[in-house]
């Protein structure tokens, strides 16, 4: 599955015969896994990864990632590796060590060095260390990623070095670099409606609340969310459309929104810049007039042709609310959540 934290909720398994890794197999394949990073949803398992078991004698934590607060690749360890890293990292954070790397530079042999001697390896551990350490960071800025994580990388009875898990978190915004990825995509990880927004060209995350939210552009977003949890509202997704959205995205973008089953009701938040206000509002007015809406609806717009684009709306025979400014409409959306809305889509 898209997720950690599979230990925990029963999904590795130790199997020490045919039989048993048949029976377990059986088990697994289709369960429905719960785990910290799936949500309370989950995620179903349709394929079964089988490996040798490996005796271990130290288990360690080893990653790679963009810390974003010096701006460079940085390397974070830990002794303790398996299960309940997250933990350990809140409750000890003494036991988490990092090394950044400046991009200047590169990986150099120093930053391996101080990583093997935090870990306390042995002379003749270096030179396997060594190759993993170089392999995930060649890896990392050849693959375009977020995190590279072996979590456990052990030390065996024999002196061996191995990777035993690991994942790697690709970032989205390099895939037109790497069109191979796209055969690689398993559907059935994928939030179904974040899944129709990608087609569609539109920035789609599915989250926790119940107020839809559309917007165009990553600020606005950002400033509209956090004025609803200011108010006490909780925003069911992140739907950015983009400054230069045309009105058949508009369209589509709120179909999505409505077909959402947690949304209660919708805000819609638009500037126009390179958009016309009245082309999203003869959009909107057209995908609300296919899709009666049973959850209430507030837009606010502001820019280019807003005037005409509020005129549209208040001539159409659609039940929505209009808002003159951000936190008009962040008000009115919240206040109506809170009531049931009207089966008949009247407010």
């Amino acid at each position: 599955i898209h997720g950690g934290g599979r230990g925990k909720a029963g999904g590795i398994r130790m199997a020490r015969t045919l039989e048993e890794v048949a029976t377990l197999a059986q088990e697994m394949i289709g369960m429905r896994l719960v785990t910290p990073q799936t949500g309370p949803a989950g995620k179903c398992a349709s394929l079964l990864y089988v490996v040798e078991g490996t005796e271990i004698a130290q288990e360690f934590y080893l990653s790679l990632l963009v810390d974003r607060r010096c701006a460079r690749l940085t390397f974070v360890l830990s002794k303790e590796g398996g299960m309940g890293i997250e933990e350990l990292a809140s409750r000890a954070p003494e036991k988490i060590f990092s090394v950044s790397v400046n991009p200047a530079m590169g990986l150099q042999p120093f930053h391996v060095r101080s990583l093997a001697q935090f870990l306390g390896l042995k002379e003749e551990h270096l030179p396997p260390f060594t190759s993993i350490v170089e392999g995930v960071c060649r890896g990392f800025t050849q693959l375009d990623c977020e995190l590279i994580e072996i979590n456990p990388l052990v030390l065996t009875p024999q002196g061996q070095l191995l990777a035993i898990d690991a994942k790697i978190v690709l970032e989205d915004n390099a895939f037109f670099r790497h069109p191979q990825r796209e055969e690689m995509r398993d559907p059935s990880q994928d939030n179904p409606l974040e899944t129709q927004a990608r087609q569609l060209g539109i920035n789609y995350i599915k989250l926790d609340g119940n107020i839809g939210c559309m917007f165009n552009g990553a600020g606005l977003a950002m400033a509209t969310m956090d004025l609803l949890h200011l108010l006490g509202g909780r925003p069911a997704n992140f739907l950015d459309v983009g400054a230069g959205a045309s009105g058949p995205q508009i369209g589509e973008a709120l179909r999505i929104l409505l077909t959402d089953g947690d949304v209660k009701g919708v805000l819609v938040n638009i500037f126009g810049g390179m958009i016309r206000c009245d082309l999203i509002a003869q959009s909107l007015v057209e995908i609300l007039g296919q899709h009666r809406p049973c959850v209430p609806i507030v837009v606010r717009l502001v820019g280019n042709a807003a005037k005409k684009g509020y005129q549209i709306l208040r001539d159409a025979p659609i039940p929505l609310e209009i808002a003159m400014n951000l936190e008009e409409a962040a008000r009115k959306i919240v206040r109506a959540v809170q009531v049931p809305s009207n089966p008949q889509g009247e407010m």
